[in-house]
């Protein structure tokens, strides 16, 4: 396993933004439903740190739309977002 999945929080803004309807999020819109998922919190600072370590490694891209940063998950991040669900479900159905 590559070493950004071993973070729970890199790994599930990988999902969101894989899940996105266009393929794209604001950054706004991954915390939020991060947020809710967690049902807690998340320090600003913390969470964007989590999603410039995704675009320093390569995984996800950021765009500036007017005033806000928009995010998406490059060939890498979604080909990674597809081995770990595969893997997932792998360990699933040997139940």
């Amino acid at each position: 396993m590559s070493k950004w999945l071993r973070s729970g929080r890199r790994r599930d803004i990988c999902f969101l933004l894989a899940a996105a309807e266009d393929g794209e999020l604001r950054g706004q819109q991954v915390k939020s439903r991060l947020e809710s998922h967690y049902d807690d919190r998340l320090e600003p600072k913390s969470f964007y740190g989590s999603l410039s370590a995704l675009v320093d490694a390569g995984f996800v891209e950021k765009r500036t739309e007017g005033l806000h940063d928009v995010y998406a998950l490059t060939d890498g991040g979604a080909q990674r977002v597809q081995d770990h669900y595969a893997w997932v479900r792998d360990c699933l159905e040997d139940e």
